[in-house]
């Protein structure tokens, strides 16, 4: 966590033992040699068939989105103009699984038009429904974070527009430009921090009812 608020203070130390190249997408990923391999974008997409968006449409897309989401941060039209320089966007097709449950992630993903289904696959084969992503919706924060495996499958169920934040853009924003990053931070811990209080109610409500 040290390591972490020293970069956005623009204080972190540079040592040749430790080179912090790849910071997101490394530094919590734990050493497994059966660990499932990184799944970058640029694979992803190939796979997808994403279409490239014009930036400027992407721009005006997300900063619609942005606008109007409660969790979010208020940009000034410059650090907006900034961000764009760290995202891409794409269109997608319905039926395509953008995130795959259990592999590890390198990008998150910011609807900006239509549906995700976010599903959890069980081991027989069967899927159950966690929730549907909709414009201003994050999904993929938590492996672009820690690097982690996927929690979670996420399918496209209407023509969708997405902005795309890999590991390495972060990695750079954070340095490039301390408080932007800091700004898109704070976004994802209020976000998180929503979901971890979802899910204590939920939790105290099956606990109440079963007593």
């Amino acid at each position: 966590m040290k390591k972490l608020l020293d970069r956005i203070a623009g204080n972190h130390r540079e040592n040749p033992e430790t080179p912090d190249s790849g910071y997101f997408s490394t530094m919590f990923l734990e050493r497994d040699e059966e660990a499932p391999p990184l799944v970058p974008w640029d694979v992803r997409a190939t796979q997808l068939q994403a279409q490239p968006l014009d930036p400027a449409d992407g721009a005006l897309k997300f900063a619609r989105a942005w606008s109007n989401d409660r969790h979010a941060v208020a940009l000034a039209d410059s650090e907006q103009k900034r961000l764009m320089e760290y995202l891409s966007f794409v269109g997608l097709a319905p039926d395509r699984e953008v995130i795959a449950q259990d592999e590890q992630g390198a990008y998150l993903l910011i609807v900006l038009e239509g549906t995700i289904a976010v599903d959890r696959v069980q081991p027989w084969g069967g899927r159950a429904r966690l929730g549907e992503a909709r414009v201003g919706d994050l999904l993929g924060e938590m492996s672009l974070l820690d690097a982690g495996t996927r929690f979670s499958s996420c399918r496209t169920l209407t023509p969708c527009v997405v902005a795309v934040l890999e590991a390495h853009a972060l990695d750079r924003m954070m340095t490039e430009d301390p408080r932007l990053a800091a700004v898109l931070l704070a976004a994802l811990a209020r976000r998180l921090s929503l979901r971890l209080r979802q899910a204590s109610a939920r939790l105290s409500a099956l606990l109440t009812s079963s007593t």
